[in-house]
């Protein structure tokens, strides 16, 4: 095993940065403290359900977090929740989640593992993955033992659940196991600390209470901040389509990460980034359009290479700023008519899913360029021989190259 970890105050403190709760306080210094004495690592769990396919930078908050505590010495044990998964986290929910089928939660869990590890440590003397199947596949005897260390009291006092209660909406019975099954990860895997995003914190407090029960020594528990998307209002969420993932295409992830409003910039500079963003006028300070440009820059070397944030940002310039091609268009086939011509309001439906009647209004009014010339009104139709391996281009920032054929 690997020698324990230097256990200073300075390095409690400095994986408290950056955190909304450290609970009980003085609990991380303690468990450091503790592990130290006893000459071993420190188990710290973050358990995912894999109820989509792919993450995000929101996901990135807590796994950045997780990997500082791998580099300050630590184990993490990923919980891939594909047993939780069937139940469904009813945190910030109005409603009962739908349950995905096994097939679902298993090609998601594969794809989950496969894309945290662009940010976690993956040598094994650092991470453990688990499935919580292992475990929470229990008979009665022992599912009755779990139920029977928490009382429906303790959790309606959970925010969603009291407002839910309150309102006299429907909460299931597979809703109020869901915190106690997540608790028990906890003691299956014997946590020092668990982390979570904010809207956990009910989760993460209760397994403390599950794992006393048990006769375990109590978890700590570090809560991280939600990362809003990029619409930089809502919590970062692919059902709200304002996500940007850790397996995005650089020029997407680049593009992506400039759309964000400029107020929400600081928040993806402290949470992504682990720094204050140096925005202003003065001579060590960037304009807003500098600083998010930078952002980007440092996500995508982040998740790539810089060689790749590079090319993004060279590319996202060539298009948005000069107006010209990118270096690589995807291709749109062209039907050639018998008299051996395109019409282009044809191609330009299939092309960029547009009416063919839209498409002549845009050729009509100088929208519309083909291999750099533009398209006079009531061109309409051209030789096979010059639209060929073309590139088409719709407004400023849309561009196909035909395939005529």
């Amino acid at each position: 095993m690997p020698d324990a970890p230097k256990v200073t105050s300075e390095v409690a403190a400095q994986l408290e940065r950056g955190a909304v709760d450290s609970l009980p306080k003085g609990a991380l210094a303690a468990k450091l403290q503790t592990a130290r004495a006893e000459g071993r690592m420190l188990r710290v769990k973050l358990g995912i359900d894999p109820t989509a396919p792919d993450i995000h930078l929101g996901h990135a908050v807590v796994l950045g977090k997780l990997r500082e505590f791998q580099d300050a010495g630590h184990r993490v044990v990923l919980i891939v929740g594909d047993y939780t998964a069937l139940v469904g986290d009813p945190s910030g929910r109005s409603n009962l989640r739908p349950m995905l089928s096994k097939e679902e939660i298993e090609a998601n869990a594969a794809t989950f593992q496969e894309q945290a590890l662009k940010i976690l440590n993956p040598d094994p003397d650092h991470l453990e993955v688990r499935r919580n199947s292992e475990w929470l596949e229990m008979g009665l005897t022992d599912l009755l033992g779990l139920v029977r260390t928490t009382t429906v009291a303790q959790l309606l006092e959970r925010d969603d659940f009291a407002k839910r209660w309150s309102a006299n909406e429907p909460i299931s019975m597979l809703e109020l196991l869901y915190p106690l099954l997540q608790g028990y990860d906890s003691v299956a895997i014997d946590a020092d600390v668990e982390l979570g995003g904010t809207d956990q914190k009910f989760n993460l407090l209760l397994g403390r209470e599950i794992q006393r029960a048990y006769g375990q020594p109590e978890q700590a528990i570090v809560t991280m901040p939600i990362l809003v998307g990029t619409d930089g209002h809502q919590k970062m969420s692919k059902s709200l389509g304002n996500q940007i993932g850790v397996t995005d295409e650089p020029g997407d992830m680049y593009g992506k990460t400039l759309s964000i409003p400029d107020e929400a910039m600081g928040e993806y500079y402290r949470l992504l980034l682990g720094r204050e963003p140096s925005i202003g006028n003065g001579p060590d300070q960037l304009p807003p359009r500098d600083a998010k440009r930078a952002l980007a820059r440092e996500i995508v070397a982040w998740l790539h290479s810089l060689a790749a944030a590079e090319q993004a940002e060279q590319e996202f310039d060539r298009v948005h700023i000069e107006h010209a091609a990118p270096e690589t268009v995807s291709d749109a086939r062209a039907r050639v008519g018998e008299d051996g011509t395109v019409h282009l309001p044809e191609a330009m439906a299939d092309a960029f899913g547009i009416s063919r009647s839209e498409a002549r209004r845009l050729i009509d009014q100088g929208g519309v360029t083909l291999g750099g010339e533009q398209l006079a009104k009531g061109e309409h139709d051209v030789a096979a021989e010059r639209a060929d391996g073309e590139v088409l281009k719709l407004g400023k920032r849309r561009f196909r190259r035909l395939r005529a054929g």
